[in-house]
């Protein structure tokens, strides 16, 4: 049995976890932000990296204290190096390299990306050859995974992110920050009576773009706004997420008949949405040989569960890093070029 500590702080929730052979979940604790950044309807950096600072040694203690678990009886450090926000990764980074230092142990980078579609495996096996939907704030991908632990994209986001969307929209309507679960919550109360535009729909790629559709929103409310109608937020919610989730369903079903996958993994924050988990699980059913597999809700969000079943791959791999580890705030994957 392996047991790998794992450190996240990428953006706004300092994270520490005890991961066993990579699928078992010994604990996870996690410090939140929201709160500190509401009122900005964003993450603040600067912010982010102080609180980081004054969570990194309380999560740690407590994912110690969860797992029931001493330093000895672990083998490795986990630890997010990128992509995310300078400052966050650094407090994390530091963490992680102090408490291996002190306790003799290997460190092993993880890609926070890669994080998001290994927790898949807290659902079941990732079946290879696979492919995942990275939908986050940050991140809108289709990768394709040929075998373990190796990830090439199909395709990517031109400007917003799917989640980053969500956000714009919900700070325009003066929701609560984030604003992915109410906007969720109200497209199911409404009805979709405004037709948003898909971007890029005829393109022959696998890329995305949400850009327009979140200027097809502002526009759609600040020309209500100028001729004082009254906008029916449930109604402008639905239609909204219906643009957003045919947009992936769309180019997702184009990848997986171009490439035929024995699994599919849903991942990223959006992840959480329930109208795409429906849209691809009916998606999924004309697919009989693809077996969907989401990351369970609770791991959807940053957390430092799912660095520690990236480490674990990482691990396998022998792959380490030595104390000169620093960020890569701008990591991402290698881009398939086929």
């Amino acid at each position: 049995m392996t047991k790998i500590i794992a450190f996240e702080s990428s953006a706004d929730e300092t994270s520490v976890a005890v991961v066993e052979d990579g699928h078992i979940v010994l604990s996870n604790s996690v410090a939140t932000q929201i709160n500190s950044h509401q009122r900005f309807g964003g993450i603040v950096p600067e912010v982010a990296s102080r609180h980081h600072i004054e969570w990194i040694t309380r999560v740690l203690d407590d994912a110690l204290k969860q797992a029931q678990v001493t330093p000895s009886e672990l083998d490795a450090v986990a630890v997010t190096y990128g992509p995310g926000l300078v400052g966050s990764l650094l407090v994390g980074l530091m963490g992680a390299k102090t408490f291996a230092l002190a306790h003799d142990l290997p460190i092993i980078p993880v890609n926070h990306l890669a994080g998001h579609i290994s927790a898949a495996n807290f659902n079941q096996p990732i079946i290879y050859p696979a492919m995942a939907l990275m939908v986050s704030g940050g991140h809108t991908e289709l990768v394709l995974m040929k075998t373990e632990n190796k990830f090439e994209v199909l395709g990517e986001t031109r400007d917003d992110a799917a989640g980053e969307s969500f956000d714009k929209v919900g700070r325009l309507l003066k929701l609560p920050y984030p604003a992915g679960k109410t906007i969720d919550e109200m497209a199911h109360r409404g009805k979709a009576t405004i037709k948003f535009p898909t971007a890029m729909a005829h393109e022959d790629n696998y890329d995305f773009s949400f850009s327009g559709l979140k200027s097809a929103v502002i526009n759609y409310v600040h020309h209500a706004e100028q001729k004082q109608e009254t906008i029916n937020q449930d109604d402008l919610a639905t239609s909204f997420q219906n643009a957003v989730v045919d947009a992936l369903i769309g180019r997702t079903e184009r990848a997986l008949r171009h490439y035929p996958v024995k699994s599919f993994v849903l991942a990223g924050g959006v992840a959480a949405n329930s109208q795409l988990r429906e849209a691809l699980t009916t998606l999924l059913n004309d697919f009989n040989d693809t077996v969907f597999i989401p990351v369970p809700v609770a791991y959807t969000g940053d957390n430092a569960a799912m660095i520690g079943a990236a480490g674990y791959w990482n691990y396998k791999q022998n792959i380490y890093a030595d104390l000169d580890l620093n960020t890569d705030p701008g990591l991402d994957f290698e881009l398939l070029h086929s």
